[in-house]
């Protein structure tokens, strides 16, 4: 059962979509695009990691929109995205990150299936034409403004659920 807290994140991958809550209701909804290899908590598998997460950094906090990142660090670089992301090769990550880490053990926590260590974050994308189906390699993606929004609302340490 998903906790009732002041504010959390529930993220639906049935239904491609990310809801803000707040003690348990829905304050804000928003598509996302899961992982195209589909649901699974196995490092190497690029899947998205179900179960109990929480957000354990938050980065990005004064980029432009569509500010590019390379692993975690923020380039100089600014997609505009309104150019065809058809043309760009790869899982760009754009404009914001939260970083997320598994409360699981056993399940998204430790061993195999440690979140964290698989770099499953939530975050912006080049690629907005994809939210609502599933198409990262295990992240969640959000559309630039959505991630902006969202990253405004939440703080370090939001408990992010997962379910199918």
């Amino acid at each position: 059962m998903f906790e009732k807290r002041k504010t959390s994140i529930l993220v639906k991958i049935s239904e491609q979509k990310l809801y803000l809550l707040n003690y348990g209701n829905i304050e804000k909804s928003y598509s996302i695009s899961s992982s195209r290899f589909g649901i699974g908590n196995k490092i190497g598998s690029f899947k998205t990691p179900l179960g109990k997460h929480k957000i354990i950094k938050k980065i990005g906090k004064h980029a432009k929109i569509g500010t590019v990142f390379h692993g975690s660090q923020q380039t100089r670089k600014v997609i505009d995205l309104n150019a065809m992301s058809s043309l760009l090769e790869g899982d760009i990550i754009t404009t914001r990150i939260m970083c997320l880490e598994g409360l699981e053990k056993g399940v998204n926590r430790g061993g195999k299936s440690d979140t964290r260590q698989r770099y499953i974050w939530i975050h912006g994308t080049i690629d907005e034409e994809s939210i609502g189906k599933p198409a990262s390699r295990g992240c969640i993606r959000m559309k630039n403004r959505d991630i902006i929004e969202l990253f405004k609302l939440v703080r370090k340490g939001t408990i992010v659920q997962i379910e199918e």
